[in-house]
């Protein structure tokens, strides 16, 4: 027990506490930015694949069907290492960001695709019949009934994000599990015992990730109820 109490007290002070939260902003900062991006840049791609001409749509089946075949970390590590970000982003950070908002742009493409598939067809009909042009009728009568459609699919998405921002540690991006890595192999202390101050380190990095993961999958399947109502 004495162990283990020595081992709390020698992972939990209040700077390692607060370096690991401050690379949980980070792991936030990282997650919300590149989803926006990719919400973004994802209906693009849909638009195009969906309705766009057979150049816009090759462009846009050649990035998805790129991205979503390999893995996200390789883009990571590639982007981190290959490409230097202009100023003032280039931080490592926005390296991150960009690899993740490419990368996820993809998957949401394919989610808002979807989306628009399960919208009825005779709605551009019926929208032209009320004086609406192509543009105003994805504005204002598909993409509303798409993105409501596709919440659930969007936020499980957001989950997958969070845990996968992870991969970042790869290139010493001062997120929350980098964070709690250097913590754990930067303090040696004789007197406790290494194993369980690993075992208390993941197991802390574990719990945090489910708490927030979990409190979104609970979100994902009230509104999945809710629409289902």
């Amino acid at each position: 027990m004495n162990y283990l109490i020595k081992a709390l007290e020698s992972v939990f002070t209040q700077s390692n506490l607060m370096y690991m939260f401050r690379g949980l902003g980070v792991t936030f900062y990282v997650a919300i930015i590149s989803t926006i991006l990719s919400i973004f840049f994802g209906t693009i791609l849909a638009l195009f694949r969906s309705y766009g001409n057979k150049f816009l749509r090759g462009i846009s089946i050649v990035y998805i069907e790129i991205f979503r075949n390999t893995p996200n970390l390789l883009w990571v590590l590639a982007i981190r290492f290959m490409i230097r970000m202009p100023e003032p982003f280039d931080a490592p950070m926005y390296s991150g960001i960009l690899s993740f908002t490419l990368f996820t742009s993809a998957v949401m493409a394919e989610i808002v695709r979807g989306g628009l598939n399960s919208v009825a067809k005779g709605q551009f009909e019926g929208a032209y019949t009320q004086g609406f042009n192509f543009f105003q009728t994805l504005t204002y009568i598909i993409l509303p009934q798409c993105f409501k459609a596709i919440i659930p699919a969007m936020l499980s998405q957001v989950i997958t994000v969070i845990k996968d921002t992870s991969f970042l540690a790869q290139v010493a991006i001062e997120e929350f599990f980098n964070n709690s890595k250097w913590i754990m192999s930067a303090q040696i202390d004789s007197t406790v015992n290494q194993s369980m101050r690993v075992f208390i380190i993941f197991g802390f990095v574990a719990l945090v990730y489910f708490i927030i993961n979990f409190v979104l999958s609970c979100v994902v399947r009230s509104t999945r109820k809710r629409q289902a109502a």
